[in-house]
């Protein structure tokens, strides 16, 4: 458990540095943008000033200056209008085609928009930058250029491509890291039943040369009952990595397998109950893996309990599914790992790999189609593990 909490400190390491190098790349975006706009602000105060030197001018003025600074906005938007609301000019603007009068109509919107914004120079045509009311004077109206807001926008276009980058990266290493833990898993599966493989055949040889020889001795079927036990998980681990063949099997019966193997191998401290309909439930699955996986859900049960308390293992029908519940009366587990604890290395125990519930995980979701997760726990109480089957 150590081990993965490190890994998923280091995770929430990697994406709080992700998000402070994006947040420092936002308000160094924005602050650019700011001094861009202020620069255009004073863009457009000087070229205010040219209009209204241009229209305060007379025939021994020289505008030459004044034209050439008016001429040189080619992409700051901008509209001139007078007092009366009649437009007087207006350039560099994205006007869709349309009759003069539905020119003018949409020019008059814009105009209004941006003096709603606040983007509003008002010259007054006597050159008084204030004065009694009934003055004449002219607004204009002035906008972000194109560039601006291209600027604007794109630190969260390039943030965007970003996260979509690394949403793939990271689908692709996840996707690579399960299929190699998958072949991982299936090899360790394969070479450890193939291990199996030839002491159990050796050993049920030997048991039935000493059958022959003590036939009233009763250890000898005892020892029968193990070998068998130690064939079937032989055959549970040789048919991880292989799409197993589901049988219709009585759920009341394989439950019982489970329960009174582990009867015999556990202490009277623990109380193993059954809860199961009237009814036979019958079910498509492979009996031994599943077998597995509620054994699994036990032998965790009674490492909680410190081996003390109950396990009661339910079945019944809801909605149209098949569902085993296991419960103990264990440590329970936080709410933040109900997740985690399927996850492969997660582990509480001093001694363990933590592969236990994700194998379980794997059998129950993958080879039957069907659904395991924590119902419900509280800390000192115990948890419920469900798993739901389809019912065919």
């Amino acid at each position: 458990m150590q081990w993965y909490d490190r890994m998923r400190q280091i995770k929430f390491l990697l994406v709080a540095m992700a998000m402070v190098i994006a947040m420092g790349s936002l308000i160094v975006s924005h602050s650019l943008v700011r001094d861009l706009a202020a620069g255009e602000h004073q863009n457009m105060e000087v070229w205010a000033e040219a209009m209204r030197t241009l229209n305060n001018a007379d025939e021994n003025t020289d505008v030459t200056l004044v034209l050439r600074v008016l001429n040189g906005n080619h992409t700051i938007p901008v509209i001139v209008q007078y007092k009366s609301g009649e437009i007087q000019s207006f350039r560099n603007l994205r006007l869709k085609a349309g009759s003069e009068a539905d020119t003018l109509r949409a020019v008059r919107r814009m105009a209004e928009e941006m003096r709603q914004e606040g983007r509003v120079i008002r010259v007054y045509m006597d050159g008084e930058a204030a004065g009694a009311a009934g003055r004449d004077y002219m607004e204009i109206c002035y906008d972000d250029s194109i560039m601006l807001k291209r600027l604007s926008s794109y630190p969260y276009i390039q943030l965007s491509v970003v996260l979509i980058f690394v949403a793939v990266a990271i689908f692709a290493l996840l996707s690579s890291k399960k299929a190699e833990q998958n072949r991982v898993w299936v090899g360790l599966s394969k070479e450890t039943a193939h291990q199996l493989g030839t002491p159990i055949s050796s050993l049920m040889a030997w048991v039935e040369i000493l059958k022959e020889t003590y036939p009233k001795d009763g250890l000898i079927p005892e020892m029968d009952k193990d070998v068998k036990r130690l064939e079937m998980i032989a055959e549970r681990f040789s048919k991880i990595g292989s799409l197993p063949e589901l049988r219709e099997e009585p759920l009341d019966a394989v439950i019982g397998h489970v329960v009174d193997y582990i009867s015999r191998r556990t202490s009277n401290k623990v109380s193993l109950r059954r809860e199961l309909p009237d009814t036979s439930l019958k079910v498509h699955i492979c009996a031994p893996l599943f077998e597995w996986v509620v054994e699994n859900l036990c032998k965790n049960a009674m490492d909680a309990m410190d081996g003390q308390g109950s396990i009661t293992i339910a079945a019944f029908e809801e909605a149209g599914k098949v569902v085993v519940e296991v419960t103990d009366t264990g440590k329970g587990i936080p709410k933040n790992h109900f997740q985690t604890v399927f996850s492969p290395g997660f582990t509480t125990k001093k001694r363990g790999w933590g592969l236990g519930l994700s194998l379980a995980k794997r059998i129950v979701e993958e080879y039957h189609k069907g659904r395991i997760f924590v119902k419900r726990s509280e800390m000192g109480v115990g948890t419920t593990f469900r798993m739901e089957l389809k019912k065919y």
